[in-house]
């Protein structure tokens, strides 16, 4: 419509520099008024046909016949501006109809002057074959442009075929064209030969005809109206019959092409008709089919279930049954399915038969389940996650405490120089040594044994079954000569060793997080003693105990003496390509240490309740200066401001009534407040977690899932949670370029945040690979060190100082993707 309105507008203003301005007369304008007040008004209806001829259309070629192409033009784009405002209110439509009919009178002035030259000498001719052929072209040419150009445009808009469009609406419409320009020419001809003036003596008289031919066609109307009611009683019998066979080509039409599979099944279980889907989802035939039941197909383990709700449809104790089983594909692989069942009743109220409705799931039960299995087990190393470790860990003390015979051991193994290993040679070289350190672990031990990876070169083991503490100690030795051997990666050879903690069950423990905890206390003893050797805990440790009381008293004297300072990392949008907002995240800086890293110090301010007023301060100052960057940088959208809270602050009573004074107090707008809380943290206890989070979402607060997928997991509660975000683990974003599966994982989280309303913002982007799948998988936001890394509060300034925060998302190259101003923050 748009191409349309602009050829339309060129034609317009190559009419306007041809016309000269004798055509501006007396009759032009004469003609111009009857064609805006009268003309556009008056139709005449042709009996039998859905047209009707405009007058307006026969004043606009009597114009081209009479003084040119131009002057016709003109008066086209007139009378069609003011109709369409009188039937339309739509901008677009008003100016595509004006630009239609320029295009069909402008082609058609055209047409007649390349055919027979001047256009004004036709009506000179008498009525001989040239002023017929004359105005034949002419009602053709306009008729086909006009019709044409509309039928396409609405074709478009409603996804129809153009042609099917043009032949039901307006291939009748022909006759009124050629009424139209024979009309034109009449006139023509009369006022050559009595003069312009003359004309306007026959206006009355047109009017007298025009009026007794409206009264004339309601007459028709009446008389034919008896007749036809006459007929409609006997059509209407054969129109039930019509409708009859109509309903039931539909139903053989859209149980046949139907997109699922569609089948009706005997009361014994046999098929009757089967279609086109379900035989590509089971991989038969149709007649192999309908020689059996649907048993035959169903697996051993879904059969059961499916016979007992089976006889009860077919006893009326169910209406309907919809449940998900697995089908055996004729090659033998399992094909999952939606199956929903009904019966069908004959007119007596008796079962005929059932309607089977099949729909292909596997692919979903696939990801599901990968992505149920990743909430569980850490994706680069398919280990066991912590979250899986703990539950193993519960299970082993509940056993322990039913039979004291049954000993465990925890063991927790740290690798010495990893990061010295991984800065040096790269990530990749470090994600490959821990791979091959879970595949070594694994075989050191039982199968009864578990095996997790906690994060980053920390590995745990729970070793079961246990004579005494002895046996642990057989694992970890055998474990570090195992280790001891070198690693072949990419061609180099990489040497590390393990020092390893054992926590034994004979020290006593109520929960899994006291046994890894004593473990990693054994793990830190070993390390202070020269690494590379193992150390079992006992409640003598009091010098690791020490240190720690030590450091939880600095991490007190900390917040007195303001020695926190938050930095910020970028959150970018991949559709505007700018930053949308920062994540807060804090760093401390001891004044004797330096530097002390947040994994050192949140766990140890988790567990001793200093999270809370950390939480607190870093909410605080957070919102203060995402504050002042709004207002020193504004944006067409505010900066977003996001912020992780602790899983001891969202145990908090009051936490949103913290939030709210926090809020009144640094006069932060809540609506660009996101606050981060993990799957576990909600997962713990649903209710009143879901309280909680309404209660905040009241505050006008947005709430994102962190690491969505790494944690404690339910996909049935999701949607109850009032969550806006979720953010996809950097693991899952890490893994997504080596191979179909792990990119689908993400392509389903992005789905089901789409199907939730829900934003998505992927974690850990550091490639260039990785940024253009997310943008294919239309991700919304992402955030790693492709960007940047974490950095001061200057530094971020600088960005958004910088173009406006504004990042080159598209390049040529991977290698010239990265722009250099964020290559430097």
């Amino acid at each position: 419509m748009w191409a349309v309105v602009a050829l339309g507008g060129i034609l317009f203003i190559i009419t306007v520099r041809h016309a000269s301005a004798e055509l501006i007369d007396l009759r032009f304008l004469l003609l111009g008024v009857i064609t805006l007040t009268v003309g556009s008004h008056v139709v005449v209806r042709i009996p039998r046909v859905k047209g009707q001829i405009s007058v307006s259309d026969t004043f606009i070629l009597l114009t081209m016949l009479l003084l040119d192409g131009e002057a016709a033009v003109l008066l086209a784009a007139a009378d069609a501006f003011c109709t369409s405002l009188r039937i339309t209110k739509s901008k677009l439509t008003i100016l595509f109809n004006t630009a239609v009919y320029i295009c069909a009178t402008f082609l058609t002035a055209w047409s007649l002057r390349l055919l027979f030259g001047s256009i004004v000498g036709l009506s000179q001719h008498n009525f001989t074959s040239i002023y017929f052929e004359a105005i034949c072209v002419m009602a053709l040419v306009q008729y086909v442009v006009n019709s044409s150009l509309v039928a396409t445009g609405v074709a478009l808009k409603a996804g129809k075929p153009v042609f099917q469009m043009w032949r039901q609406s307006f291939l009748w419409s022909s006759i009124t064209y050629f009424a139209g320009a024979s009309a034109a020419g009449l006139v023509a001809k009369l006022i050559s030969v009595f003069g312009f003036y003359a004309f306007l003596a026959t206006g009355p008289i047109i009017a007298v005809v025009y009026f007794t031919y409206c009264t004339y066609l309601k007459n028709i109307e009446v008389s034919t109206s008896q007749a036809e009611l006459a007929t409609q009683h006997a059509k209407q019998a054969q129109r039930h019959v019509a409708a009859l066979r109509e309903s039931e080509e539909r139903f053989r039409s859209a149980f046949d092409y139907a997109a699922i599979g569609m089948a009706m099944v005997s009361l014994e279980g046999n098929w009757i008709q089967v279609n086109t889907s379900l035989c590509d989802i089971v991989g038969y035939t149709e007649q192999e089919l309908l020689a059996g039941r649907f048993q035959d197909i169903t697996n051993p383990d879904d059969l059961i279930a499916f016979n007992i709700s089976f006889m009860q449809l077919i006893g009326g104790e169910l209406a309907s049954y919809e449940t998900e089983q697995r089908y055996v594909h004729k090659r033998g692989r399992e094909v999952w399915v939606n199956l929903s069942t009904s019966l069908v009743r004959d007119s007596h109220g008796e079962p005929l038969h059932l309607i089977f409705q099949i729909q292909d799931v596997t692919d979903r039960k696939l990801a599901q389940e990968q992505l149920l299995h990743d909430a569980f087990h850490d994706a680069l190393t398919g280990l066991p996650n912590r979250a899986l470790f703990f539950d193993h860990a519960k299970m082993a003390i509940q056993r322990s405490k039913r039979d004291e015979t049954r000993l465990f051991a925890a063991l927790f193994l740290d690798f010495d120089r990893f990061k010295v290993i991984n800065d040096s040679l790269g990530h990749m070289i470090g994600d490959m040594l821990l791979i091959a350190i879970a595949r070594r672990l694994e075989t050191c031990l039982r199968p009864g044994d578990t095996v997790a990876r906690l994060g980053g070169d920390e590995f745990t083991i729970l070793l079961e079954d246990l004579t005494d503490t002895g046996d642990a100690i057989e694992v970890a030795q055998r474990i570090q000569e195992e280790i001891s051997r070198p690693f072949n990666l990419s061609g180099h050879d990489v040497f590390t060793t393990v020092s390893i903690g054992i926590a034994p069950s004979c020290t006593g423990y109520e929960r899994a997080d006291e046994l890894l905890r004593d473990a990693d206390t054994a793990m830190y003893r070993a390390k202070s003693l020269g690494r590379q050797r193992h150390e079992v805990f006992d409640k003598s440790m009091h010098d690791t105990a020490m240190k720690l009381l030590q450091l939880e008293t600095d991490l007190r004297r900390a917040i007195e003496r303001n020695e926190f300072v938050l930095h910020y990392q970028p959150i970018v949008s991949l559709k505007e390509g700018r930053i949308s907002g920062f994540e807060a995240l804090i760093r401390w800086q001891h004044p004797e240490r330096g530097f002390v890293s947040p994994i050192e110090f949140i766990p140890l301010a988790e567990e001793t309740g200093l999270i809370i007023p950390i939480g607190q301060w870093v909410l605080a100052e957070a919102c203060r200066q995402m504050n002042k960057w709004q207002k020193l940088v504004p944006q067409d959208v505010p900066l977003s401001l996001s912020v992780n809270l602790s899983g001891k602050q969202f145990m908090q009573p009051d936490l949103a009534e913290q939030i709210s004074r926090i809020l009144a107090e640094t006069g932060f707008d809540p609506k660009y407040l996101k606050l981060e809380i993990t799957e576990s943290m909600v997962m713990e206890n649903i209710d009143s977690a879901i309280k909680l989070l309404n209660r905040i979402r009241a505050l006008g607060v947005e709430l994102s899932i962190d690491d969505f997928g790494t944690g404690y997991s339910s996909l049935s509660y999701l949607h109850r949670f009032p969550i806006n975000t979720l953010k996809i683990d950097r693991s899952f974003v890490s893994q997504m370029m080596d191979g179909d599966e792990n990119a689908e994982i993400v392509r389903t989280i992005v789905t089901l945040a789409r199907s939730l309303q829900m934003d998505v913002v992927a974690e850990g982007v550091e490639t260039m690979p990785q940024l253009q799948r997310l943008t294919s998988l239309h991700c919304d936001y992402v955030q790693g060190y492709l960007f940047s890394e974490p950095v001061s509060i200057m530094a971020a300034f600088d960005m958004l100082s910088t173009d406006g925060g504004v990042f080159m998302l598209a390049a040529s190259s991977a290698e010239a993707a990265c722009p250099s101003r964020v290559m430097a923050a």
